[in-house]
């Protein structure tokens, strides 16, 4: 039962994080990250290494990891009439076109230009914020797979806008899991960075493992804005659950899901039995999960939907606590910080 706060008020969900505990970069090794681990039957607080995780699994459950692959989705280059230019990719959207996130002011009909003979053609401006874009090289226009090739040459690892520096060569393994196999995500289900392929092996002896595929998009970072979470706007995500992932959700068996992406696909599916699509559930303390048992998570931004999906796990007041002792016992927060399991 929620005692103090709102649950529908934006401000119950901040909360103030020391500069010093975002994480820049990972621990290595990765099993070496910390883990809180939350017991929701009593309420209690366990602090503990990411590889006590198989002892903690909770027997006859399997577990299900995102495949989706991290491309490097972030490109500099300089608008055709003069100055630099950033462009964040955010999903393709068929015809050759592109759903972008552009820095700076930009009207449909400029053309921004990159290396390698790569340019953009700013199609329409939406009130969410995004671009359409078609990406051209040397006139030829780029679809889907043609323009993640490219990026590969040219583009850059999308760092989340919280760590403040540039990226480096080292970032193109932390920021991609070690089961990565679908290119399409401009940000990495964090949860999943963790597992180096021993821990995967480890989990695998002992668990029945599944994936699924959740290409996680730029919108994963925007914020709630309005002062009620029942009016927000859930941005959407392209995914695809094969048929074994399916028989799984449709099962009985318990579920762990690494991380809020599965989480929601998981959620997704048990909901509309639609075994690929665009995601746009929104997962609160209104809506909590009627399929999935367990959690694995990482510590999330303030007033962000991920952090309003954890208390839809435990409710509010406890997500508050348990980020308050993770603060006190400076655990590393977001992309490459510390991780959390719900159980």
């Amino acid at each position: 039962m929620q005692t103090n706060k709102d649950i529908n008020d934006i401000s119950s969900y901040d909360y103030d994080l020391p500069k010093e505990l975002i994480a820049n970069e990972p621990v290595l090794p990765k099993e070496q990250a910390r883990l809180l681990v939350y017991f929701r039957q009593t309420g209690n607080i366990e602090h503990l290494k990411f590889k006590d995780l198989c002892e903690l699994i909770p027997g006859d459950t399997a577990v299900v990891f995102n495949d989706t692959k991290v491309i490097k989705a972030r490109i500099l280059g300089h608008k055709r009439s003069g100055g630099a230019c950033e462009v964040m990719l955010n999903q393709p959207l068929g015809d050759a076109k592109f759903s972008c996130y552009v820095k700076g002011r930009v009207s449909a009909g400029k053309i921004l230009e990159f290396a390698d003979g790569v340019s953009a053609e700013i199609l329409e401006l939406n009130s969410d914020g995004t671009r359409i874009v078609e990406f051209s090289k040397n006139g030829v226009s780029l679809d889907t797979a043609m323009l993640f090739k490219e990026l590969e040459k040219i583009g850059h690892i999308p760092l989340p806008p919280y760590i403040k520096r540039a990226d480096t060569k080292e970032d193109e393994s932390w920021y991609q899991s070690v089961f990565a196999a679908h290119s399409g995500a401009v940000a990495a289900p964090t949860a999943s960075l963790h597992f180096s392929e021993d821990m995967l092996k480890r989990i695998k002896a002992k668990h029945e493992s599944a994936y699924l595929t959740l290409h996680v998009g730029a919108g994963t970072f925007k914020g709630v804005e309005c002062e009620d979470i029942r009016s927000h706007v859930m941005h959407s995500e392209f995914y695809e659950i094969p048929q074994d992932t399916q028989e799984l959700i449709n099962s009985d068996k318990k579920i762990l899901g690494v991380g809020t992406t599965v989480t929601r696909c998981v959620e997704e599916f048990a909901r509309s039995k639609n075994a690929s699509g665009f995601c746009k559930l929104f997962l609160n303390l209104n809506n909590p999960p009627i399929r999935q048992n367990y959690l694995l998570t990482n510590f999330h931004l303030p007033k962000s939907t991920l952090i309003m999906l954890v208390t839809s796990f435990i409710g509010l007041d406890e997500t508050m606590r348990i980020y308050k002792a993770a603060i006190e016992e400076k655990y590393r927060f977001y992309s490459y910080g510390d991780g959390m399991l719900v159980l």
